[in-house]
């Protein structure tokens, strides 16, 4: 048996009810729509179904009404991307002065994190772009030489004058241009009543073709006159004002006249040449210093340096080995020293310059590693500062999670919150860090030696600040974003989700990691600064306090040396004067030529030589170990020398007094024997020397001034007399004991910039120490109060907050020791003379280290130890 199915009540139509949606008002469509089905079923019954559609439509188009079209606004408006941007910046910002402490820290800590690491990479950036204002810069290089003797080779960047014909004859087709040129010395300008001490140099005429000068005046082919000058813009500026220097006379030392012919721009800073105020002709020096005429065609006196730009077509490897052994081809003499020819190129004459028996090992490019690992780590301290402690507050906001998501927050929402609270604190942070740059700059280009400016105007700046500062907010903010945003509501709520102490283990990590990174860079300061002691305390074998040295730059000074001494003496502020060739701080001159009683076959007698007058020894306070100074009693003593005890040694003299040495077709006697004297670093070996009388050969002056006396008005008293005798040029002197300092400049600066840099670590570290040490004794709040009155004295609740970040930082400790110990027993091994690494070091450094820590955590673990326990269990 089968029955029908009842058929479906008939419908509307959907053309007419499609319409009636689009016009009618949302808040009135369903009312209405309601109303106009149930008369239509009422139209069926009565009049069926097609007279009902008829009815239908005209019912729907006579709702065509103002009233019924007009819509009313959204009493919940559908908020857009950047409304909802906004909201999420309010709350972050509500919740960072809702809980001011920690965001101080968060905001501090990585702001000085990110205003270090600005400062290393502007540091950075000036020795990576150094010589970089040159337009050729990747085809210029230094001539330098090798030479093997008794069995270590060493690399100079003096050459000999011939070499330059022999490349422009035998390899021309090598280079574009060759230059030769003196050392950067001072030379007294005078233009008038204007004169200055200025530094330069004498150049061949392509020099000026190879570094094109950036002309303000004239012509940078000025040089192709022989009484010509180039000046910079600051010389011209301090000798002539605001007049036009050009075809301008100016007096050189006090004996040459010249002509201005071209003005051009000082060069940078961070340039080799930063100290070359001004230009000569090569072919003026050939004039004005006869010795370098008689040098034109001694391929022994390696006295002068040799700049070369390559052709385009070949590089500096090919044609090193090209030209490797032209000067053994050409010197018969010189092969025994296997002179070797190398193009060291300009992109590494400041990060790379250190050779060692014939390698090139290091330079400041180990600086800008150390600094730029230093920066690297200061830079994550300040990241695991903020990242330690956005976490731990993030645990405190399960419940505001839950309650978001009861109300209809999506997951993605929640996401999106917490990582604008992330980016925003990056983003104040990287502010402040631009501010502190900024207002630290003048200070630390004093440290650094340098002029480094924020490149305000220079995208790739933004990019890497931006670009660090997202990613820190990233890392910072994963953790709340997609941790936290994952719990169930209803669990949040009901308080069934518990954070165990598993959830503390990465923070515990990241602590450890920063005080492994902090006492690391401590240690490491503290073993620069132990070396750079070691080597001020090294016995130099002559008293430099209170020695002047005057360079006798002008003819007035030549023979008068009695005269002058005499009135220096009578002055009472000078207890003694001498002239020598070579500063008490420097060695100016070596040679092999010597030979002596014994000498071994292969061995080459290459000795420091230095001239000196008979009272030099007593100017400058010589220890004798055997013998006597020279004496004006004994007309021998022109052919007599002193040596120091490594000339001995290596001569192999057993007694050596009175044993004669062969130089130059001359032969001496030894009258003395010094200590050693440490004239060039004082980081490395000494030399052996020679010193000889020789009045003619001599070029500074020595002055001792008086104890008695003020530097001040010793100064004073003596100025005069140089000025009687040299009335052409300014009294420019230079104390032994400043040039002394002068050669741990490096190091030193290097030691002052780590302080810094382990000052901040540290400071960092406690910042994220004290927040976390804070938020400890927060969540422990119930537990202290408990303790307390059941008995628990301050000291153990003490003990008991601090104990765990005890254990973290000896962890790091012993984790630190060994990394330090490797990395710095590696760097004192460039040097020949060195400090030892004692065990104190580390002891120390660990001790410090607990210190500071118990200093950091005890605040607030005394603070929550004497909390009254009522209150806290109360608060809870």
């Amino acid at each position: 048996m089968s029955t029908n199915p009842k058929p479906s009540a008939p419908r509307p139509p959907h053309l007419a009810d499609h319409l009636l949606a689009w016009f009618v008002a949302p808040h009135l469509l369903e009312t209405l729509q309601g109303d106009l089905h149930e008369e239509f079923a009422y139209q069926v019954e009565r009049v069926g179904e097609r007279r009902a559609r008829w009815r239908y439509w005209r019912d729907v188009l006579g709702f065509v009404r103002p009233y019924v079209i007009k819509r009313q606004p959204n009493e919940y408006s559908t908020p857009n991307n950047s409304t909802m941007l906004r909201n999420y910046l309010k709350v972050a910002f509500r919740n960072l002065v809702r809980h001011k402490g920690y965001s101080a820290i968060n905001i501090g800590g990585l702001a000085t994190g990110m205003a270090v690491a600005m400062l290393i990479g502007l540091w950075i950036y000036d020795e990576l772009s150094f010589d970089n204002y040159y337009a050729n810069y990747s085809r210029i290089a230094r001539v330098i030489e090798q030479q093997t003797a008794n069995g270590t080779t060493f690399t100079s960047n003096a050459i000999a004058i011939p070499l330059r014909a022999a490349l422009q004859n035998e390899h021309s087709s090598d280079f574009t241009h060759l230059a030769l040129s003196s050392w950067t010395q001072e030379y007294i300008l005078a233009n008038g009543g204007n004169k200055f001490t200025k530094t330069g140099n004498y150049v061949e005429s392509e020099f000026t073709q190879m570094l094109p000068l950036k002309m303000v005046k004239g012509s940078q082919n000025g040089l192709d006159d022989p009484a010509s000058i180039l000046l910079s813009e600051s010389v011209a500026n301090a000798l002539f004002g605001t007049a036009d220097p050009i075809n301008k006379i100016i007096k050189v030392n006090n004996k040459q006249f010249v002509k201005v012919t071209g003005v051009y721009e000082d060069f940078p800073y961070n340039t080799e040449f930063r100290l070359v105020t001004f230009l000569l002709s090569w072919q003026q020096y050939l004039v004005d210093q006869p010795w370098v005429k008689r040098s034109e065609n001694n391929w022994g006196n390696n006295s002068f340096q040799l700049f070369v730009e390559i052709a385009p077509n070949t590089d500096f490897e090919r044609v090193s080995a090209k030209i490797s052994k032209i000067k053994a081809r050409h010197a018969k003499d010189e092969a025994r020293f296997n002179p070797t020819e190398i193009l060291h190129p300009m992109s590494r004459w400041h990060l790379y310059s250190d050779w060692e028996n014939g390698v090139l090992l290091r330079g400041r490019i180990q600086f800008v590693w150390l600094f730029g690992t230093i920066g690297v780590f200061v830079l994550l301290l300040a990241c695991i500062n903020f990242m330690n402690l956005s976490t731990a507050r993030s645990e405190k906001r399960a419940k505001e999670v839950g309650i978001r998501k009861a109300v209809g927050s999506l997951r993605s929402q929640l996401v999106n919150q917490f990582f604008s609270e992330s980016f925003l604190v990056v983003l104040l942070a990287l502010s402040l860090s631009l501010l502190l740059v900024q207002l630290s700059l003048p200070w630390f280009n004093e440290i650094a030696d340098k002029k480094t400016a924020i490149p305000w105007t220079n995208p790739v700046l933004w990019s890497i600040c931006l670009g660090l500062s997202l990613l820190t907010g990233f890392i910072a903010g994963s953790y709340p974003a997609f941790y936290l945003s994952s719990f169930q509501p209803i669990k949040v709520l009901k308080g069934t989700i518990r954070v165990g102490r598993s959830a503390a283990t990465p923070r515990k990590a990241l602590v450890v990691v920063q005080f492994t990174v902090s006492i690391t860079i401590i240690i490491g300061t503290i073993i620069v600064f132990r070396q750079i002691q070691h080597a001020k305390d090294r016995p130099v074998g002559y008293d430099r306090s209170g020695l002047l040295t005057v360079l006798m730059n002008t003819p007035d000074f030549y023979g008068h040396y009695d005269a002058i001494r005499n009135e220096l003496m009578r002055t009472d502020a000078a207890v003694n004067m001498a002239e020598t060739s070579s500063p008490t701080t420097d060695l100016w001159a070596t040679d092999a030529s010597f030979n002596w009683k014994g000498k071994a076959h292969n061995q080459i007698g290459d000795f420091g030589t230095v001239a000196v007058t008979h009272d030099y020894g007593r100017t400058v306070g010589w220890q004798f170990k055997q013998g006597r100074d020279f004496s004006r009693d004994f007309a021998t003593d022109s052919l007599g020398i002193i040596v120091n005890e490594k000339a001995v040694k290596f001569m192999g003299f057993k007694n050596p007094i009175s044993e004669y040495v062969q130089w130059n077709g001359k032969i001496y006697s030894i009258i003395g024997v010094v200590k050693d004297v440490v004239m060039s670093s004082p980081f490395e070996p000494v030399k052996p020397t020679v010193f000889l009388l020789d009045y003619d050969w001599a070029n500074l002056i020595l002055v001792k001034l008086n104890p008695q006396l003020s530097a001040g008005e010793a100064l004073n008293r003596i100025e005069p007399v140089f000025r009687k005798y040299n009335p052409g040029s300014p009294f420019d002197y230079k104390f032994a004991s400043d040039e002394y300092d002068q050669k741990f400049r490096t190091e030193e600066r290097i030691g002052q910039l780590s302080t810094v840099f382990a000052i901040l670590a540290i400071f960092i570290s406690c910042l994220g120490l004290f927040g976390l040490a804070s938020f400890t004794a927060e969540q422990r709040t119930k537990e202290i109060g408990v303790r307390k009155v059941l008995g628990a004295s301050v000291f153990t609740l003490w003990q008991l907050l601090s104990k765990d970040f005890i254990i973290l930082v000896l962890i790091s400790l012993l984790i630190a020791s060994p990394l330090a110990y490797y990395f710095m027993n590696d760097w004192l091994q460039q040097y020949p003379y060195r400090s030892t690494i004692s065990w104190w070091i580390f002891a120390a450094t660990g001790a410090g280290a607990l210190l500071i820590t118990l200093l950091t955590v005890s605040f607030q673990s005394i603070k929550a130890a004497l909390m009254n326990p009522v209150k806290s269990l109360r608060s809870e």
